[in-house]
């Protein structure tokens, strides 16, 4: 049986970055651009364009629908690369690396490749535009189980609908959403109520 409710594969990196983000776009649907966003969107241009070809020897899908009914994920591959009975999943982004966003959203699209076509999916790359260098990532143990805490961790937020405390840090100037989720003013609203539970009505003893 699928868990439910099926996350999207995208959601991951969202969620690494900031659970608030993930809770913002994938509960409540709300979307902004900014440079950022629309950055992105033009690189991700030819992988969007869904054409298939072959290059040096290699057979590159684009635009492939993902999916995992043993661990409810849905999404799609920016790129597919076949050579024989290898498979390698290619992620794009438009910037640089930041942590391990990137290779949980790969890693996470291999588990739906081994699970949609029975095959082992060892190692994927991801293409940063940035410095335009392609980093390969090996799907270690360690990574895989990591992908799953993650996925539990976001079904169990689209779950309760819980909306996670602005974290307000450097990460807020980046985000698109920094106009919806206002964390300057959510977290003066917090050290407000913490303050009124504990210094007014004494909850905090």
């Amino acid at each position: 049986m699928t868990p439910e409710p099926v996350v999207a594969i995208s959601a991951i990196e969202h969620f690494v970055y900031c659970p608030r983000q993930c809770a913002l776009i994938h509960g409540d649907g709300v979307w902004s651009d900014n440079a950022h966003t629309v950055r992105g969107t033009r690189a991700h241009r030819r992988v969007d364009s869904g054409r298939h070809r072959t290059e040096r020897g290699k057979r590159v899908l684009r635009g492939i629908p993902l999916w995992s009914e043993s661990l409810g994920l849905t999404g799609r591959a920016d790129v597919v690369e076949v050579k024989g009975k290898e498979i390698h999943p290619v992620e794009y982004k438009s910037g640089t690396r930041h942590g391990l966003a990137a290779d949980l959203q790969l890693c996470a699209q291999a588990l739906c490749l081994e699970e949609m076509l029975n095959v082992d999916v060892p190692i994927g790359s991801v293409w940063y535009g940035g410095p335009r260098r392609r980093v390969e990532v090996r799907f270690t143990a360690s990574l895989r189980r990591k992908v799953m805490s993650v996925v539990v961790a976001i079904r169990d937020q689209l779950l309760t609908g819980e909306l996670p405390v602005a974290v307000n840090d450097a990460r807020c100037r980046e985000c698109q959403l920094l106009h919806h989720c206002l964390p300057g003013v959510t977290s003066v609203s917090r050290r407000i109520e913490k303050y009124m539970s504990e210094a007014v009505f004494g909850c905090g003893t």
